[in-house]
């Protein structure tokens, strides 16, 4: 069946794997690629597919109501795959209105526009919301996030999100808009921007910069290989229940210091460097405010009712991950002037 699907921040890191397998696995379907390209949205990410017959980019901001409505009448988009959302916790403790108004008012006005333009003719419709394991909180030393356990949000930039599942939900609820929401684990992968731990310390290895952890490092989280998510959302996306939630994890938990001792470990390999060289560039910095200590998620449900589960353990998905940043040197450089190296400086340098 033929179909036209918005992918909101479809330049971004996420966004650009799910773009480029929709592209790729479906030709019968116009994938369009909005994208307000900001410092974490490259259009570089997407070279190798954007001159397909079945690819249009769109450069649009979600938080205009009025181009969200315009795009709709413009191409009758059958679905929404919204990706487009601002994601980095330290960046959301500095300047949190800029959360709000990205992850609040833009996805509200992604579901005004489908409602809109929809009106009330669901057949075949369908708005998928991407979401993220921190709205859930904190874990202790047990226990999973299972996709029935209460909000509970730690940080603006999770705060914002949990407001955007509610609102997804309660359009559901209020208005009968078909949707799907899925929460996911942090992602890592290519094309990730490096202000992220994995690609922030790749870079930082390579140039022999300090590696800075914060408070004791022993923080938890599940990782999930960024090819891996775009693959689950692209099932959730075809066999999804309309309505559901389904958590996407890596079963996959490290420790921050722990993961940061692999990927030297790995990085001495591939550099060719003497064995615990890169671990002497770890630096402990101040710990960030409200730290959520472990996250981790049960991903049984879209491994149950789907037949998803990750493809590559950690330690090749890690290896893979390293090859394409030191193998693309010039994306890195590219996404690591100007802006980035101002932000980088506050973030770390001056902590």
């Amino acid at each position: 069946m033929k179909k036209t699907i918005l992918i909101t921040g479809g330049a971004g890191f996420i966004g650009s794997h799910v773009v480029r397998l929709f592209v790729q696995k479906y030709p019968d379907y116009k994938i369009v690629n909005l994208d307000t390209l900001t410092y974490a949205g490259n259009l570089e990410n997407l070279k190798d597919i954007e001159n397909e017959t079945n690819y249009t980019f769109v450069k649009a901001d979600i938080t205009n109501g009025e181009e969200m409505y315009q795009l709709f009448e413009k191409y009758n988009f059958d679905s929404v795959i919204h990706l487009a959302a601002e994601s980095h916790v330290d960046r959301s403790i500095a300047d949190p209105n800029a959360f709000i108004q990205t992850n609040v008012m833009g996805t509200a006005n992604l579901l005004n526009a489908a409602r809109k333009n929809w009106d009330g003719k669901y057949d075949g419709k369908l708005f998928y919301h991407v979401s993220t394991d921190e709205v859930y909180g904190s874990l202790g030393s047990t226990g999973f996030f299972l996709e029935t356990t209460p909000y509970d949000p730690q940080s603006p930039y999770s705060a914002s999100k949990a407001a955007s599942d509610h609102l997804v939900r309660a359009y559901g609820n209020t208005y009968h808009l078909p949707f799907v929401i899925t929460n996911c684990s942090n992602n890592y992968g290519p094309n990730q921007f490096p202000e992220k731990l994995i690609p922030l310390f790749i870079n930082n290895i390579k140039t022999n910069k300090s590696l800075p952890v914060y408070g004791d490092g022993k923080y938890t989280r599940d990782w999930l290989y960024v090819v891996d998510h775009a693959r689950a959302i692209d099932m959730v996306y075809h066999k999804g229940k309309q309505g559901e939630t389904y958590n996407i994890g890596g079963f996959n938990e490290w420790q921050n210091i722990e993961l940061i001792k692999l990927l030297c470990i790995k990085m001495d390999e591939m550099l060719g460097r003497e064995a615990g060289e890169s671990e002497k560039l770890i630096t402990y910095i101040k710990d960030r405010p409200g730290h959520d200590r472990r996250y981790a998620i049960d991903a049984n449900k879209i491994k149950n009712e789907l037949g998803w589960e990750p493809s590559v353990t950690f330690e090749e998905g890690l290896t893979k991950t390293i090859d394409w940043y030191l193998t693309n040197d010039l994306w890195l450089k590219h996404v690591t002037s100007g802006d980035y190296q101002k932000y980088y400086s506050n973030q770390y340098i001056h902590n």
